[in-house]
């Protein structure tokens, strides 16, 4: 039955995507670009000469959750997916903390990719010969400066995004062409003639050389996953919801093939020193190494151009998984507002870029750059495991009666999600202990474990205050149910393509 919390027919939004949008969004929310350009060499700095194996180790549970929220999405699509899901098979409480880590992962990923765009930028600037701007000196590491730049960047897509998802997929589709032919170009040129020997080492990861190592490099590659489940935010803006499973598992596995391609072509060319030490710039120093300019500079602006797609598509699903809470009143109903002009949460997406840039502000704490996406990742990453480990753990209860009436689905429904679960859960709180028990104080620094940790906690303890605000203040009667809103009950407002 219909669930009425504000007393009328639930907003809606309209259905006007395919399942090549759907493609579109969910890889520019995953940004393999920026994701090779930057995560792996920061990944390096962790388990060495070992990124094929930590990424191919990392795919294996993050597949078992893409399946979870596959089965699911057949069953209930809903723009708010695993607040909805988890809150009705598990528990409302968490369920809400699902939505609620969500967002608040969101809002401090868009802020680190601002500042990732912004020295993608200033990096290009620099490519062209503009090392200076009005006696200042351009620097790509410098936290303030990239953010300042990144949050002109972060405006602009934002408004696009108001507009509708229809027009921010068109434009992801163009720069993920681009992108995609760069990264396939270069990265195939540098496995083909890079001076370092391939070695089947890099697929071991029993060298990596420390069981908080593995662990920090697996949370930091899930990280790099994170993303392919934005298919699923719009799964109530698709023409068949089933569209939304199948773009999220094509994205998926697109990105394994990226991020492998990417981790062997940059062991070949650099070297192990070069890996770390670059971090951030780590794909402008490949391109650097593999050609001359200007074709040198392609690899930086296929980075940018991800950057670019990556702020946009963390806006749009954030938007969409507000406007279901706010549906169900958990939030309040300013995020629920449907334009009539353009059919999206137009209110609430500005309202997202507007936090965005708050907490991009706010991160100027940590001036250098390399040292603000660690501390970033590390927050996120122990969040998302959290959040994609409660969705399987309520695919495994919703479908646990698949285990008598068919095993090999029971497997696929039930035990790979719980087992991925569990694989996360573990690797979550294995590193929030290790976090603890690095550092006897605390310091705003990105080697600080205490600091490291500050933030994750900080993530969920608010949203079980919020979830008390939502129950006992607000007086959801998502906290009655578990269910959220019918999204198909009310008459959607079909567009033409």
């Amino acid at each position: 039955m219909t669930q009425k919390p504000y007393g009328v027919d639930p907003p809606s939004l309209r259905r006007t995507l395919g399942v090549v949008d759907g493609v579109a969004i969910a890889a520019s929310s995953t940004a393999a670009t920026t994701s090779i350009g930057i995560g792996l060499g920061v990944t390096a700095g962790v388990v060495g000469l070992h990124l094929p194996a930590i990424m191919l180790l990392a795919f294996l549970p993050v597949l078992g959750i893409a399946g979870a929220f596959s089965r699911l999405n057949r069953v209930e699509p809903n723009a708010g997916n695993g607040y909805v899901w988890v809150g009705r098979s598990l528990s409302p409480w968490l369920g809400f903390l699902v939505g609620w880590v969500s967002i608040v992962a969101t809002v401090a990923f868009l802020a680190y990719t601002t500042a990732v765009t912004g020295s993608a930028m200033i990096q290009l600037a620099g490519e062209a010969g503009l090392h200076t701007v009005a006696g200042l000196t351009l620097d790509p590491g410098s936290t303030a400066q990239t953010t300042a730049v990144g949050i002109l960047v972060l405006v602009a897509v934002t408004l696009t995004a108001v507009t509708g998802v229809k027009t921010a997929a068109r434009l992801q589709s163009g720069l993920l062409v681009f992108e995609y032919v760069v990264l396939l170009g270069f990265c195939g040129y540098g496995i083909v003639t890079g001076p370092h020997p391939f070695s089947l080492s890099w697929f071991d990861p029993f060298q990596i050389p420390s069981a908080t190592a593995l662990a920090q490099g697996l949370l930091l590659s899930v990280f790099c996953y994170w993303g392919f489940e934005a298919a699923f935010t719009v799964n109530e803006e698709v023409r068949d919801p089933r569209d939304a499973s199948r773009a999220g598992t094509i994205t998926l596995v697109t990105m394994l093939g990226l991020f492998l391609l990417g981790s062997v072509a940059f062991q070949r060319v650099l070297s192990e020193d070069e890996l770390a030490g670059h971090g951030a710039e780590g794909l402008a120093f490949l391109g650097n190494r593999l050609a001359d300019q200007p074709l040198a500079a392609l690899p930086l602006v296929a980075l940018m151009f991800s950057a670019v797609a990556s702020l946009q598509a963390g806006v749009i699903p954030t938007a969409r998984g507000m406007f279901a809470m706010s549906r169900d009143r958990t939030l309040g109903p300013v995020w629920s507002k449907v334009s009539a002009q353009y059919g999206t949460p137009a209110v609430g997406t500005l309202l997202i870029g507007a936090m965005a840039v708050v907490v991009a502000v706010l991160s100027l704490v940590i001036p250098r750059l390399a040292d603000m996406i660690m501390a970033t990742v590390s927050a996120v990453g122990i969040v998302v495991a959290l959040s994609y480990a409660l969705t399987a753990l309520a695919a495994a209860a919703r479908f646990r009666g698949l285990l008598r009436e068919d095993w090999r689905e029971g497997i696929r429904a039930v035990v790979l999600p719980t087992l991925s679960a569990v694989a996360l859960l573990g690797l979550g709180g294995y590193l929030a202990w290790s976090f603890y028990t690095s550092a006897d104080h605390f310091e705003v620094s990105a080697d600080n474990g205490w600091f490291l940790l500050l933030a994750p906690t900080v993530m969920i303890v608010s949203g079980f205050a919020a979830a008390a605000w939502a129950k006992w203040v607000r007086k959801s009667p998502y906290f009655t149910t578990g269910r959220g809103t019918d999204a198909d009950a009310p008459q959607l407002l079909a567009t033409p393509n």
